[in-house]
């Protein structure tokens, strides 16, 4: 096989050779990802929702399957979307210069979703928020596989209304800026527009199979909500902006449906995080209920995120499964599906979930689950027991970014089977569960890595020093340690 660095500055050819060599004559499916922004694990129907309505996503599960255990590679926006696009926890992509940025820039070099379904004739396009790179310097979804782009590069503020925030994202046609600066006029428009690309774009590629990843902007702060949609949800101006987000995928199920595309396509929804809940903007952000913790928290209800899958007669319909998924398994799944063998040497963590999705097996291929939140490895799961690994509070190496992270004193154990809210630690009743993972939490940091350690199986691109921040952290434990 190639490597990963020769199959992406070298030769196209030999790339698409290497993806293709297992592509078989089986008619491949279309793919569609349906990623929210900062939606929580509680903010939908069928994941419990008491005043948020949701008939499309309750009627996709109700034709699908519902995972109750799935999970983003991070806690937050770009680290998830980037782990999602190349099966790989954050902590072992490759970032420009060797580097490994608290907020992830994955290198140009990495393998993504969109370049492995390409060479098997795949269309491609991704409609919304990118941030698996900086689409204006550095890494746009045009070099990473996608043949359209209709979006923002990354998020379009930190704050709970617009004009509050200095940022203001473009929206951007390809590598055309459309938009130099959205405002609210536009952020109310964003998931209508989005919603008729996907459309256009379906309806124009029903003749091949394609991929589009619908990422949409909302419900990340500032919000955005068009007209038909404002003030008549009992969920408040963040459930008008979920039930437009409902809305959006009932077209996409309708167009399918018109086109007799239903049968042969999978649709893929997760929310790339869970609800930002921080003072100041939580009466516009979501609910992780009965989880405990959100965005930028490693506690479940940062990365575990409702998630649902629908393939009509594949996919079983009605089912629910409680087996551990990730967003990191996608991009091996859908080279499965389209008949593609993914580079030998390309170590990657997500797994093939094809056998669980259509029902041949209720095991999940993970045997841990790793809370890495930023570069910090924070705790690991298995099917039942969540082991928390001590930490530091708003730790000042980080920046603005400490700001969420809480303390944790000494290790904690949780039963997930019996308190899903992690509220009561049972570390001191099962000592073995401890000691054995611990063992395997070694064995993370030292395959993947930590926030002072660096990982045999990290990837690094670039001549040079690898991780030359870590300098910063060392020096910052040092003194802490005093």
């Amino acid at each position: 096989m190639f490597s990963v660095e020769f199959r992406k500055t070298g030769c196209a050819a030999a790339m698409a050779v290497c993806l293709a060599a297992a592509a078989g004559t089986a008619e491949k499916p279309n793919i569609i990802v349906f990623l929210t922004d900062d939606q929580g694990y509680n903010d939908v129907g069928c994941f419990g929702s008491p005043n948020i309505k949701t008939p499309n996503f309750d009627r996709m599960a109700a034709e699908g399957m519902r995972f109750t255990d799935a999970y983003v590679g991070s806690p937050v926006c770009g680290p998830s979307r980037s782990a999602l696009m190349t099966g790989s926890y954050p902590i072992r992509i490759a970032e420009p210069g060797n580097r490994k940025a608290l907020h992830t820039i994955p290198h140009t070099k990495e393998l993504m979703i969109p370049e492995v379904l390409k060479p098997a004739g795949y269309a491609t396009a991704i409609l919304g928020k990118w941030h698996a790179g900086d689409a204006k310097t550095h890494g746009d979804p045009l070099s990473q596989g996608f043949d359209y782009f209709f979006g923002t590069p990354k998020y379009n503020g930190v704050t709970k209304l617009l004009e509050e925030s200095k940022v203001r994202a473009p929206l951007m046609r390809n590598r055309e800026v459309v938009v130099p600066a959205i405002e609210q006029r536009e952020m109310d428009q964003l998931t209508t527009w989005y919603t008729e690309e996907a459309i256009r774009f379906i309806a124009k590629n029903q003749e091949q199979p394609f991929f589009l990843y619908l990422a949409h902007n909302m419900p990340h702060v500032p919000l955005g909500v068009s007209d038909k949609f404002r003030g008549k949800s009992a969920g408040g101006f963040y459930g008008d902006v979920i039930e437009e987000l409902d809305w959006s995928l009932g077209e996409i199920l309708k167009t399918l449906k018109a086109l007799e595309l239903d049968e042969n396509t999978l649709i893929v929804f997760f929310s790339d995080n869970g609800p930002w809940i921080e003072k100041g903007i939580d009466d516009h952000a979501g609910h992780a209920d009965p989880l405990r913790g959100a965005k930028m928290k490693s506690w479940e209800g940062g990365p575990r995120v409702p998630c649902i899958m629908r393939w009509p007669g594949t996919i079983p319909a009605g089912e629910t499964s409680g087996a551990i998924v990730t967003t990191m398994d996608l991009l091996p799944t859908f080279a499965g599906l389209a008949g593609q063998t993914l580079p030998a040497d390309l170590a990657i963590d997500g797994k093939d979930i094809r056998p669980l999705i259509t029902g041949a097996t209720d095991q999940s291929p993970h045997d841990y689950y790793y809370y890495y939140c930023y570069t910090g490895l924070q705790a690991i799961r298995d099917a039942r027991w969540k082991l928390v690994l001590p930490r530091d509070a708003k730790p000042k190496w980080m920046g603005w970014w400490a700001r969420m992270i809480d303390e944790v004193k000494t290790i904690e154990l949780y039963d997930l089977e019996a308190d899903l809210g992690e509220t009561r630690n049972v570390a001191a009743q099962h000592p073995e569960v401890v000691e054995r993972l611990m063992k395997q939490v070694e064995r993370a940091r030292a395959e993947l890595g930590d926030a002072g350690t660096i990982g045999s199986g990290a990837r690094f691109f670039d001549p040079g020093k690898k991780r030359p921040e870590i300098a910063k952290y060392n020096q910052w434990k040092s003194k802490a340690s005093k």
